[in-house]
């Protein structure tokens, strides 16, 4: 057991560690192209009729290593494919991407990841996962914009939640600030610079407003949930 529990856990640190380090210091002109939205058009542009695939391969890779943040492929796709294209294939790669973070994580194992964070922070992290509030606090993590979403998947795979609800949460969750990030891409490839500008607003205000108002949405939906 211990022999499979040092795999694991090598194979975590492969993952998480030794594949960032890698793409840093050798596949750095990589990485920093992907800055803005002109960047990743760019790149998908190379690959014409395969550019959907790529896109796709692009945005598995962004939710499993965290390492390049998800918004330019998602203005890039807008930009590309327009906006429903474009988000049915931002939200295919989410969701295979989410799946994979899932089950790595509980292929990993307990033992490997809490040689790498600590058992007393995993544990209680776990123990939240495993309350009644699980779902509502999955939800929320995954809708209130400027939270970080892709690690967490990893922490749900070590808890009692499902796979499918998670996923659907998930998906629900990350949709709206999805879609609009999408639509601007679209909007920006049209020329509706007043669009773009609208709806930016919009953006900040409902930032604000999930902020504020958190705890208040909080309260509500326990109610909710506690009389479903």
């Amino acid at each position: 057991m211990k022999i499979i529990a040092a795999a694991k856990f090598a194979l975590l640190i492969l993952l998480i560690i030794g594949i960032p380090v890698y793409m840093y210091f050798f596949q750095y002109d990589f990485l920093s192209g992907f800055r803005s939205i002109g960047d990743v058009t760019d790149y998908l542009e190379k690959y014409e009729l395969a550019s959907a695939l790529v896109y796709i391969g692009l945005q598995i890779v962004q939710v499993v290593i965290s390492v390049i943040p998800a918004q330019p492929f998602n203005l890039a796709s807008g930009f590309i494919f327009a906006f429903w294209l474009g988000y049915i294939l931002s939200i295919t790669g989410t969701a295979l991407g989410t799946t994979v973070t899932f089950y790595l994580s509980r292929f990993l194992g307990k033992d490997a990841i809490y040689s790498l964070f600590g058992e007393r922070k995993i544990v209680t992290y776990i123990e939240r996962l495993n309350s009644k509030r699980s779902l509502i606090i999955i939800f929320l993590l995954y809708l209130i914009p400027g939270l970080p979403k892709d690690p967490i998947g990893y922490a749900v795979g070590l808890s009692k939640v499902k796979f499918f609800p998670f996923l659907i949460l998930s998906l629900t969750g990350r949709s709206p600030a999805m879609m609009m990030t999408v639509m601007v891409g679209s909007m920006l490839n049209k020329g509706n610079y007043t669009g773009v500008i609208i709806l930016s607003c919009v953006v900040v205000i409902l930032c604000l407003l999930s902020f504020i108002l958190r705890k208040n949405v909080t309260r509500l939906i326990d109610k909710g949930f506690e009389k479903f």
